[in-house]
């Protein structure tokens, strides 16, 4: 029997009621407490069963329950005050963008995964929930934004660990007709529906727009009767397939997103690709110029001029490269239709590797983009090294990749309770000032102990009897005794320090660094006088069995008697077992192997609820420990191997425990107050808080990045992309004559020097064609920690000088080189050319 359709028919609501409705298609309720609560309180069965659901909550509620409650004035009351705030929201004026930043372009957000809620699962981890905070941020602020993602309809996994504390995984097909997403609509009102062509055939796609307070997010699906089987599978797992499957989905995302947009009549000046998957936009939207009349050098000019790349780590597994011969098989029809040749289309994606040449997904979109960053400083550095092999001859520190450190959207993870006690002590318009740091510093210490340790302690309790419940089920599912179910229930202390560790089971992340010395460890889980406990959750991906081998060897060390309910390991990490365990453990725990770390953002969500990070100093933590605020483990040595890595890394962890964390927590006065261990915490919100919130984190991304590729995608568009065909034909103008350009320099340089002193530098070229004004001449001056350039001017004979000042005492080198020089270029290295005396 065919199915035609399915149709989702909600009850009809009583008319005080009837705006739940709308709210539920508006994830706004992801970030309001008060307003999920309105669909909990509908029926609080139904709401665990479907995964905090409102649309199916509202749909599988009684019209006797509904109308019960309509006739409750509490609850009617509540959900005007809701639906009022609601509106504010939706119809504010003024927002941060209409007085930051007008003539803000509109930007398009291409991100694979998205992690806005638990009832949407089409996120696998920190990737997608920094991109569903990312789009909840533009929402807060009012920028101009549109996201586009796929619709997986199996999400990722489901994740279930046996007996034998192995991962299995079970997917889970999703009634798209009961989550809170519609069809997107064209301009004339129709459906939006579209193909694309790979290898060959046509993919019909469909589109769903998934609202997230002010802006739409475009979700692209192709499991639609006019595909077959396989092509109806493309959009079903995330991360799920082999290389052709990748390659699929991300022609999918990046082609069929940017087709999407233009049959929804969006016009977006600013792409901004969310790691490398969707760099495929770039060719499709040089595709489109060159069709329009464009050449293929100025469409690479004009694309590339309104787009930013955000790359978000340097492990291999996280930087899609494809071999040629499979572009070739998927990518084939594309040169012809851009314009160009085989060889001009896999030269913007080119990495050589040992094994041969390969189509890197990274490559494409750093050529594709005008700007280009990692997600904290650390990240920044090691992805300028890491891809300081397409800018021959510069040094790593030249390279054109910057960062913007990572954040966290703030109410999505701020438990209600902290939020109603903050709210005691900040300004009125607090939520619109998250990431002000003198708000945060100067009302913080207008808390009572009192109230935040009695705050504090009843999240604790809230995480431990959802760890109790969560562990219970899992025992009965694995066939446990009766006696090991009860004793499940009465997992954790909220009288012991606990610690938190939840992540992807990625074998850098070292979940099992903590069992190095067993012995040691069973000491401290099991002092009497001062126990400390652990709460451990975290998926491997399906393929990664090393990774699933982590979690069955903490598993069963949690097993073990010295650890059997000290040490608790949870299955199915979502963002709801997520929000649990950071709004109630004493300390967070993150041990990656650095430098692998690119930011991380758990940590940051739980130093919002008051928790203290303990942890490697990668990624963000970097940036934030000051001294007060958190723990180290480690320092910031280079080691001679992973083992010894490994070695130092965890003698820190337990001494720093041992000597440092546990004394302070257990530390109490005559009254039975921790005030010391009370004032770190108030030290980690207040510099958390507004530092790594994604309020701040989108407006470093609007202020140096979306503003400044407004203006300039607006400008080399401008009579007919002159700009860009200027630019693209002084470019090819240069290439054509580089490998005759050459520079000969020399320096008076004196044996020794003082401070204060300068040093001539004279150089000569052959400009091979090339005129004065296509290059720059400099001088570089480098010495321990520091270098200086310094521009050698143009004499009337041709040649070229300067004076190099020597400011401060040490051991220097003098160089001189020479680059292209040009007033529209993004950086000195946009060519990758450079020429060393």
């Amino acid at each position: 029997m065919n199915i035609l359709g399915k149709v989702t028919v909600l009850p009809k609501l009583p008319a005080a009621l009837r705006q739940l409705e709308e709210l539920a298609y508006n994830l706004y309720w992801t970030w309001t407490p008060n307003a999920s609560a309105l669909y909990r309180d509908l029926n609080p069965e139904l709401w665990e069963r479907f995964n905090h659901n409102p649309v199916r909550t509202l749909l599988e509620s009684s019209q006797s329950r509904l109308d019960e409650l309509a006739r409750d004035s509490h609850y009617v009351a509540r959900v005007q005050r809701v639906l009022e705030d609601f509106d504010a929201y939706m119809n504010a004026q003024e927002t941060w963008t209409t007085r930051h930043a007008q003539g803000l372009g509109k930007i398009a957000y291409f991100s694979m995964e998205y992690g806005f809620h638990e009832s949407l699962p089409i996120y696998s981890g920190g990737l997608g929930v920094l991109a569903g905070d990312h789009c909840k941020s533009a929402s807060d602020l009012g920028l101009p934004f549109v996201a586009v993602g796929l619709l997986f309809h199996q999400g990722y996994f489901r994740q279930m660990i046996n007996r034998d504390g192995w991962q299995e995984e079970a997917y889970d097909e999703l009634d798209l007709t009961t989550l809170p997403l519609k069809p997107a609509r064209t301009p004339s009102g129709d459906e939006a529906r579209l193909s694309i062509a790979i290898a060959g055939r046509n993919v019909h796609l469909r589109v769903w727009e998934l609202k997230i307070g002010r802006i739409p997010v475009y979700l692209l699906d192709s499991n639609l009767p006019e595909n077959d089987e396989h092509d109806r599978s493309l959009t079903a797992r995330l991360y799920g397939g082999n290389q052709e499957w990748r390659i699929q989905q991300e022609l999918i995302l990046g082609v069929g997103g940017v087709r999407a947009l233009r049959l929804l009549g969006v016009d977006a000046t600013v792409f901004h690709m969310n790691e490398g998957h969707a760099a495929f936009l770039g060719l499709e939207r040089i595709r489109e110029l060159v069709t329009n009349g464009l050449d293929f050098a100025s469409a690479v000019e004009a694309v590339a001029s309104g787009s930013i790349f955000t790359t978000h780590t340097p492990v291999p597994a996280g930087n899609d490269a494809f071999t040629l011969d499979l572009i070739g098989r998927y990518l084939s029809d594309f040169p012809t239709q851009m314009g160009t040749t085989w060889e001009g289309m896999t030269e913007l994606a080119r990495h050589d590797q040992p094994w041969g040449p390969t189509f890197s997904m990274t490559v494409l979109a750093l050529r594709l983009s005008r700007a280009a960053n990692g997600v904290s400083e650390l990240h920044g550095e090691v992805s300028r090294k890491m891809w300081n092999f397409l800018y021959p001859g510069a040094a790593p520190e030249e390279v054109p990749i910057g960062h913007v450190t990572n954040g966290v959207h703030t109410l999505t993870f701020l438990a209600q309770r902290l939020r109603d006690l903050y709210a005691t002590v900040l300004p009125d318009d607090w939520k619109d000032r998250l990431e002000d740091r003198e708000m945060w510093e100067a009302a913080l210490p207008g808390i009572a102990d009192e109230s935040l340790v009695a705050t504090l302690r009843d999240l604790k309790i809230d995480m431990i009897h959802f760890v109790r419940e969560r562990v219970a089920q899992q025992s009965r599912r694995n066939g446990a005794s009766a006696a090991d179910i009860k004793a499940a229930s009465n997992v954790l202390s909220p009288d012991a320090l606990i610690i938190g560790f939840a992540r992807r089971f990625a074998t850098y992340k070292r979940a099992t660094l903590l069992f190095r010395d067993r012995a040691r460890l069973a000491r401290i889980v099991n002092n009497p006088e001062r126990p400390v406990q652990f709460v451990f959750a975290g998926k491997a991906h399906p393929a990664d069995n090393p990774g699933k081998a982590f979690i069955q060897e903490l598993y069963r060390l949690s097993q073990e008697p010295e650890f059997k309910g000290k040490i608790v390991v949870l299955e199915n990490y979502d963002m709801n077992v997520a929000r649990h365990l950071v709004q109630g453990v004493d300390i967070w725990l993150n041990n990656p192997r650095r430098p692998l770390e690119a930011s991380g953002t758990s940590g940051m969500k739980a130093s919002l609820n008051g928790a203290l990070n303990f942890s490697i100093l990668d990624g963000w933590w970097r940036e934030s420990y000051d001294g007060t605020n958190g723990y180290p483990i480690g320092d910031e040595r280079e080691f001679s191997s992973l083992d010894a890595q490994d070695d130092a890394d965890s003698f820190s962890l337990y001494e720093t425990l041992e000597e440092d964390i546990v004394p302070l927590y257990y530390h109490r006065d005559e009254r039975g107050f921790n005030h010391a261990w009370l004032e770190k915490a108030r030290r980690a919100i207040m510099t958390v808080a507004p530092d790594f919130s994604m309020q701040r984190q989108v407006i470093d991304y609007t202020t140096k990045y979306y503003l400044p590729l407004t203006r300039r995608a607006l400008n080399v568009q401008t009579n007919d992309f002159a700009v860009a065909k200027e630019l693209a034909g002084w470019k090819r103008y240069v290439r054509d004559r580089w490998n005759g350009v050459s520079i000969q320099a020399s320096a008076d340089v004196p044996a020794t020097a003082e401070p204060g002193e300068a040093v001539t530098v004279r150089a000569s070229l052959d400009l091979a064609g090339l005129t004065p004004r296509d290059v720059r001449v400099e001088a570089i001056l480098e010495g321990e920690g520091s270098r200086t350039s310094v521009p050698l001017a143009v004499n009337d004979g041709g040649t070229y000088e300067t004076r190099v000042p020597l400011e401060n005492s040490g051991l220097y080198t003098i160089k001189a080189r020479v680059l292209p020089a040009h007033e529209g270029l993004s950086n000195d290295l946009e060519l990758g050319l450079l020429k060393w005396a």
